[in-house]
């Protein structure tokens, strides 16, 4: 009988995911979905990325690890396949360039590259955009209301919001998504859950188990994980 977490936005905030996935009650069989946005932002963005993984080493768990607009920054920055590279540094890549070793920003493409290890670059490559595991859809930013899954396009799956986020779809899943930060987790149901609660910004790391329908939620510089039974959200 296998669960499924759903991880909302890290954004380099090593410490609290640590915290949060060692406080999951995690059993051989289970699922880890991330929606992206590990790097960026907060102070240990390299970190984040060692530990994913580390996680996706681990035998006992399936990891489903999906792009965020800032995986798409971050490579297209590197000249890699992505777009808007250059908002990258305006969007906290900067600190993401610091946690590895990379001090001036006049470093030239070549020397950044040299810093980043190749699993971390691959790792990047592969990210998915989006995954569905009935009745869900887990994406990143949301999907576009007036289109079908099969005409979203990358800009919609990482970077949309109002348009997403205040009106219903006609998909046949219910939407869990990050990219758009709130104080609290949003439940629209049946139409989307937003797990991005701003973890960054002072505030918590959420993660929503969706077969027994519990969230876990960790405050920014703290150690203890909160469990809150969900389950009434859907009645």
């Amino acid at each position: 009988f296998m669960r499924c977490y759903v991880i909302g936005d890290i954004h380099g905030c090593l410490d609290e995911l640590r915290y949060l996935v060692e406080g999951l009650p995690l059993e051989s069989g289970d699922r880890l979905v991330f929606l992206g946005d590990y790097v960026d932002r907060g102070p240990n963005s390299k970190g984040v990325l060692t530990y994913v993984l580390q996680l996706q080493q681990r035998d006992e768990l399936e990891l489903i690890c999906l792009k965020g607009n800032h995986e798409d920054m971050f490579l297209s920055y590197l000249g890699l396949p992505g777009h808007h590279g250059d908002m990258f540094l305006y969007n906290g890549g900067y600190a993401t360039l610091i946690s590895y070793g990379v001090s001036s920003k006049q470093s030239s493409l070549d020397e950044i590259t040299s810093q980043i290890s190749p699993d971390h670059i691959d790792f990047l490559k592969n990210l998915r955009m989006y995954f569905v595991m009935e009745p869900f859809i887990c994406v990143h930013a949301g999907i576009n209301p007036s289109k079908p899954l099969a005409k979203q396009t990358d800009t919609d799956l990482l970077w949309i919001r109002d348009e997403f986020i205040h009106n219903p779809h006609r998909l046949p899943y219910t939407v869990i998504f990050g990219h758009t930060p709130r104080n609290t987790v949003l439940f629209d149901l049946p139409y989307k859950i937003g797990l991005d609660t701003g973890l960054v910004y002072g505030n918590k790391l959420s993660c929503l188990e969706i077969v027994d329908k519990v969230l876990y939620q960790i405050a920014r510089g703290q150690k203890d994980v909160k469990r809150i039974a969900a389950a009434d959200q859907w009645n």
